[in-house]
């Protein structure tokens, strides 16, 4: 059976559009073809170890169209919630140079000093150390808060994956006993809040497609969106029965979303 038309499309990145630093079959050809049909398009990533230019520049360098203003990443999500809840505050931020530069150019100050720090960011840092470990420890017995940009276990890459935000988080929580409080990354509703708010489209319009059952289908899902799995990336098949969030359609590749 066809998969329908939408007004707007929210598309995961990493195992979805590309793999690593290869396009995934089909993706410019569907790309383009939603594009000519006026289709709003939105670009999703939870990882914050590239800028939003970056993927930009990235998704251009494989060929494909892509604006600033079409793509959303966990660091766009991070810098938009604090804004809105501590703008200007003081982080410390277990995270790498991109994460930690969209922050600043957002007003915010980076401390190492825990009794002035007042939100530890937990994120993607393939830079983790002890250090930083004793400074997030320091800073939330001194009553900072803690957050994180994205719940991912694990990054993939071409041949295995890489340890995620959610080890990051982890190792604070168990060093502290202090749990979590934010996490804006998918499946998180503030992203799906982003989705809509960028495409100008109420959920009902958008289909989020990607290859994650816990992450891209389960934000579709809550969020009020149909939903598409690809099968190119994380999730497969026997995935399906065990998933507490069900796709509306599962796909072999993105081409069948315009056959």
């Amino acid at each position: 059976m066809p998969i329908p038309r939408y007004a707007g499309y929210s598309f995961d990145l990493d195992g979805t559009i590309y793999l690593g630093d290869q396009l995934l079959p089909a993706a410019a050809m569907v790309l383009t073809q939603l594009r000519t049909e006026g289709r709003r398009i939105a670009f999703l990533s939870n990882n914050p170890t590239r800028t939003r230019a970056q993927y930009v520049a990235k998704l251009r360098g494989l060929g494909l169209h892509a604006e600033l203003e079409e793509v959303i990443n966990s660091s766009y999500v991070m810098v938009e919630w604090l804004r809105n809840h501590a703008p200007g505050a003081p982080l410390f931020v277990c995270g790498e140079a991109p994460l930690i530069g969209e922050l600043q150019a957002a007003g915010f100050q980076m401390s190492e000093r825990p009794g002035e720090i007042a939100f530890v960011v937990a994120s993607f840092d393939r830079t983790f150390s002890y250090r930083k470990l004793q400074i997030a420890f320091d800073a939330i017995r001194a009553g900072a808060r803690l957050v994180a940009t994205n719940p991912d276990r694990f990054c993939p890459v071409p041949g295995g994956g890489e340890p995620d935000a959610a080890a990051i988080i982890a190792a604070i929580e168990a060093c502290t006993n202090v749990r979590c409080e934010v996490n804006v990354g998918k499946p998180s509703p503030m992203m799906a809040q982003s989705i809509s708010t960028m495409l100008q489209l109420p959920p009902t319009a958008c289909l989020m497609v990607g290859d994650r059952l816990m992450t891209d289908i389960a934000m579709g899902a809550t969020a009020g969106m149909d939903t598409l799995l690809v099968l190119t990336g994380d999730s497969s098949r026997a995935d399906l029965a065990t998933a507490p969030h069900q796709p509306t359609y599962v796909a072999e590749s993105l081409a069948e979303l315009v056959v």
